[in-house]
């Protein structure tokens, strides 16, 4: 079956829907952060044509069990991020398949997948996601690190260093001015490749810690509820 595709105008409408029922969403909450239940979330759900199972699997995305958001930092800045999920079930080799498309339309790369027994992956560059198995089901890994902005840090603190002992060993030898103007080009980039591998790291680490959340909550989305034969059972006392 060959699937719809939009026209612009189509296309326009569609959007233009879609931005009406996030509007109205956002004048149906109550003012001061108080908070809603689900049953008010399926209420409002109902109002904008969101049917109630689609908010209760929503919701459930919000609880999937796993670690907090992982951060790797070098001098203070977030030079590697992560996100680790427990499934709590185990995934088909179909929506494993479906997943690998998702990284891949979610970073825009092509990446490459591999399987070593019951750990499959999918790795582009310093970007990994694996699944491997637990002890409920499958628990996915995702983590990557801009190695790019760590070597242009770590090679203008180099240059920096570098310029500073030489100033420091031309003004035991009474040569300050000429040492300082021969290593100011030196220092001059070093402070340039240090500044811009750090003022690249905080947009990057954040967009690709809301692409990971984004990628856990579609994944819940799809899989729905947890399996709870697969589960371990309750140690009784």
């Amino acid at each position: 079956m060959t699937e719809r595709r939009y026209s612009e105008d189509e296309v326009s409408t569609i959007f233009e829907r879609a931005a009406e029922a996030q509007q109205a969403v956002r004048r149906m909450l109550p003012p001061g952060g108080e908070g809603m239940s689900l049953a008010e979330l399926r209420t409002i759900g109902h109002e904008v044509g969101i049917p109630a199972e689609l908010v209760d699997q929503a919701a459930r995305s919000l609880d999937q069990p796993g670690t907090p958001s992982a951060t790797r930092k070098f001098l203070g800045l977030p030079l590697g991020v992560g996100r680790t999920v427990e499934l709590g079930r185990r995934l088909t080799d179909d929506e494993w398949d479906r997943l690998v498309v998702d990284l891949r339309e979610t970073f825009d790369a092509r990446g490459t997948v591999r399987q070593d027994g019951s750990l499959k992956q999918w790795t582009n560059g310093n970007l990994q996601v694996l699944l491997e198995p637990s002890a409920t089901g499958h628990r996915l890994r995702m983590k990557t690190l801009m190695g790019s902005a760590r070597a242009s840090m770590t090679m203008g603190l180099f240059a920096l260093g570098t310029s500073g002992a030489l100033v420091l060993a031309a003004a035991t030898k009474g040569n300050f001015a000429e040492g300082l103007a021969t290593m100011g080009a030196l220092m001059i980039a070093g402070a340039a490749m240090f500044t811009i591998g750090a003022a690249r790291l905080p947009g990057w680490a954040k967009t690709r810690l809301k692409q990971m959340e984004g990628i856990a909550a579609r994944l819940a989305l799809a899989s729905g509820p947890p399996d709870k034969d697969a589960l371990p059972p309750a140690n009784h006392r």
